[in-house]
This record gives C-alpha cells, sequence and structure tokens, in this order.
C-alpha cells in the first residue's frame, strides 16, 4: 500500500526489452536507501517489485499487462518519474489509501498557472467517471490529489507549489499520458451494494 506522497523524483537509466514486457532500472538515492531484493516501489503510481539494487540504482520487472495499462511504456532512459516506498504500518497516511494499481490512463487537456498554484485539467476514461467526485481523491502518476471539478469526460487537481516542484506534474505538458487510480473506497462500495 501507498500513500500518494511522492518521496522523490527518479530518473530511468534503462529500458530493457524482455519477453513481451520490460525489465527497468530507475536511479532514486531515497528510495534505494533501505531498499532490498523484494520491496515494492511504486514507479508513476504503478507498484513494481524491486529484482535488484545496485547503490542508488533499483530494477524491477514489467510485465506486459502493466505496459498495455499504463504510461510505463513510453518512458525512455533519461526520464523523470515519480517515486514512493510502500508504507510502512507504523507510518502516518498523508495523502490516501494508493495500491498503486492503475485503472487507466488520462491525456492532460489543459494546465493554467496561478498566483500560488496551477490548475491541471485531464481526460476522464467514461469507465472510470463513476468512481471520480469533487473533493473526493485520485491518484495521477501515483500523487494523491483532491479533484477540483468533474465534469462529462474530464476532471481538474490544483497543485501547489510544493507538487509542482517535487512531482513530474510540475513539467507535464498538455497531451501528456498520465496513470489514474481511482479511490479504492469507492470500488468496494460499488460492488458491495452493487451484491444486494
Amino acid at each position: 500500500m501507498f500513500t500518494g506522497i511522492i518521496e522523490e523524483k527518479g530518473e530511468v537509466v534503462a529500458v530493457e526489452p524482455a519477453g513481451g514486457g520490460a525489465t527497468l532500472s530507475v536511479r532514486g538515492p531515497v528510495v534505494t536507501s533501505d531498499a532490498r531484493h523484494g520491496d515494492s516501489i511504486a514507479v508513476n503510481g504503478v507498484c513494481l517489485t524491486v529484482v535488484d539494487v545496485l547503490g542508488d540504482v533499483f530494477t524491477v520487472d514489467v510485465m506486459k499487462e502493466s505496459l498495455d495499462r499504463s504510461s510505463l511504456g513510453a518512458l525512455s532512459r533519461g526520464a523523470e518519474v515519480n517515486l514512493e516506498r510502500a508504507v510502512r504500518a507504523d507510518q502516518r497516511l498523508g495523502g490516501h489509501i494508493v495500491q498503486g494499481h492503475v485503472d487507466g490512463t488520462a491525456e492532460l487537456l489543459s494546465r493554467r498557472p496561478g498566483d500560488t498554484w496551477d490548475d491541471l485539467r485531464f481526460t476522464l476514461p467514461a469507465s472510470l467517471s463513476r468512481y471520480v467526485a469533487e473533493k473526493g481523491s485520485i491518484a495521477v502518476d501515483g500523487i494523491s490529489l483532491t479533484v477540483t471539478t468533474v465534469d462529462q469526460g474530464s476532471f481538474g487537481v490544483s497543485l501547489i507549489p510544493t507538487t509542482l516542484k517535487l512531482t513530474t506534474l510540475g513539467d507535464r505538458r498538455v497531451g501528456d499520458l498520465v496513470n489514474l487510480e481511482v479511490d479504492v473506497i469507492a470500488k468496494y462500495v460499488e460492488r458491495l451494494v452493487g451484491a444486494r
């Protein structure tokens, strides 16, 4: 489990095709400080399992399913990514419950800079729209954000200076693809209510 509070921006140092999937190596001094084989690290919101650590670089295997359902398939050497280690049971839950199971992708439609924050608008896939509510939580590239507006086919978020500086959303441009994970509680409520 993750919180959606990004610990650092990492740098992709290698992407190697591997049997339909890929092996991804990422530099991240903070997340590798205590990383070991088998640990979970979210890369742009996708939960991945560490297979090797060498200095400040960790390596993960990415299945074809993850490449197909997320933006990870478009990564190349030098790309910046959001990184977060799995939360420990004794830590504060600063964002919201994030599983690292991407529900879909979205495109950045617009960004409007403000005096102290930026307003961003993303496409909202029809299959996910029922889970997204104004003032609810959503993870965009692994970042826990509050939804500011929702309409037919899109949603908006506002980013404070810290988020703009410490995550990849500060550099995203119109047309860029991001990963989305909707609030897991909404999905379970729907399933439980639907079963009645």
